[in-house]
């Protein structure tokens, strides 16, 4: 309640108050208990409760309630790209604007195109998806509040189990759809050592929503907009179809990691009532996640579109030169360096380039696409301008591998650390990447010449 943190610590502050006098001998211990506890305690009125337990037998039930959780997951990613697109369209404008607004105003040159290409467009082409991120958190934040997510833990444990953990594993890795970082350090709950450290190496694979920018971007370019038997979103399909891969893995590579300890530990949960989740909460909760993202793109992000900007602008091209300025640079440089290396997934130089960067934090290989294939804020929205472009000059193969590649692709330096701090081992820290990036090597290989073969 409001004003109770205060009223506690000013009853600490107060001296102790005297020991209550022993009850006399013959006392119905059981009948004082029940009379403190009506002092006490509200308890839950019996319509209320009724209520709980039917809902409990439709959530609770093995048939019913797997496949309540998995509509209420399947319309959450369709709400990603359905419900945002208003809100996405008026950030676009709005960074269009701004980037034109600056241009006029800074002489042409190398500082008007730092400004405009570099630190708008930069920020513009990720502040972009901060709409489809918020409605992630929103429906994360709402089933956490209402209830159900210890339900829907007590309802995964026996799948769980099949990949050798328990249902405690759940919650962390659920955290780790949001940011793998605090998933991790959520694992601090789970007793078994040997499940906690498994849980730690899977946790990246969940697809946290720095992801979600990468992949509005491809599904945007090259899966169309239309609806499937006129009610879902053929876009929100393809993005559930990723999140169900990554949670697939995670629980095929636990299985593997388990696979000579595979003893089932039982799962005590406290099941919380069922409550209406409360508008103001939620709304800090999401202002708290806006503050963060938007802090990350005002720093992090904002640092290495410049980086890529000054990359991708020097040194300028020779006096005759005939092919595109870009190639001259460092950026075209590094490029052409680490193309034989993806070459077999489909991949082109301009991807290499932008697969750097992306280590640092995944969401900025979409403003480092945008500023090697000189996409400019002064143009128009830089994440706007990607669409059409890309659609042109990738193959749906190339497009395809990429996604395939971002589902496993090894985590951001922040989770290594992470990962370091909460195992206090670099061992650890080695086996993910390395593994992270075997899979994310081997299935976008897979995935590029399979649909060459495919479509020809």
């Amino acid at each position: 309640k409001r004003g109770g943190a205060a009223n506690l610590l000013a009853a600490l502050d107060t001296p102790i108050p005297p020991a209550p006098t022993p009850l006399p001998a013959g006392t119905d211990l059981h009948h004082e208990v029940r009379r403190i506890m009506a002092l006490c305690v509200a308890r839950t009125s019996e319509r209320r409760q009724a209520l709980e337990e039917k809902l409990d037998r439709w959530v609770l039930h093995p048939v019913w309630g797997m496949c309540i959780l998995f509509v209420l997951l399947f319309i959450m990613f369709q709400a990603v790209f359905s419900w945002a697109q208003p809100f996405m369209d008026f950030l676009e404008e709005a960074m269009k604007q701004l980037g034109d607004f600056v241009g006029t105003l800074l002489p042409s040159g190398a500082l008007q195109s730092l400004i405009v290409d570099g630190v708008i467009a930069g920020a513009g082409t990720v502040i972009v998806f901060l709409p489809q991120i918020l409605i992630l958190f929103l429906w994360i934040l709402a089933l956490e509040e209402s209830g159900y997510l210890p339900r829907a833990a007590f309802m995964l444990d026996k799948l769980m189990a099949s990949a050798g953990l328990s249902g405690r594993s759940f919650i962390p890795l659920l955290s780790s759809f949001a940011c793998a970082v605090p998933g991790i350090m959520s694992t601090r709950t789970i007793q078994n050592p040997r499940d906690r450290m498994v849980t730690i190496l899977i946790a990246p694979l969940m697809t946290c929503s720095a992801r979600l920018p990468v992949y509005a971007l491809l599904i945007g370019a090259f899966i169309p907009a239309r609806r499937i038997g006129g009610i879902f979103n053929l876009q929100g399909l393809v993005l559930f179809a990723l999140y169900g891969l990554a949670i697939l893995s995670a629980l095929l590579v636990a299985r593997v990691m388990k696979r000579r300890d595979v003893e089932e530990h039982p799962l005590l949960l406290e099941l919380p009532n069922y409550r209406l989740p409360g508008l103001q909460s939620l709304a800090i909760e999401l202002w708290q996640r806006a503050r963060i993202f938007l802090s990350r793109v005002g720093s992090i992000i904002v640092t290495l579109s410049i980086i890529m900007w000054a990359l991708s602008s020097f040194p300028a091209p020779p006096a005759g030169a005939t092919g595109p300025a870009i190639d001259y640079s460092l950026a075209g440089r590094i490029g052409h360096i680490m193309l034989p290396l993806f070459l077999p997934l489909g991949f082109n130089w301009q991807i290499c380039v932008a697969l750097i960067p992306g280590l640092a934090a995944r969401e900025v290989a979409v403003s480092a696409l945008a500023t090697v294939y000189s996409v400019g804020a002064s143009e128009a929205d830089a994440a706007s301008q990607l669409t059409p472009l890309l659609a042109n000059q990738w193959s749906l193969a190339t497009a395809l591998s990429l996604l395939a590649w971002y589902v496993y692709a090894p985590q951001c330096f922040s989770t290594l650390a992470v990962i370091r701090r909460e195992t206090g081992s670099w061992r650890f820290v080695a086996i993910s990447a390395g593994y992270l990036f075997g899979l994310a090597y081997g299935v976008a290989f897979l995935t590029y010449h399979i649909t060459r073969l495919i479509t020809g």
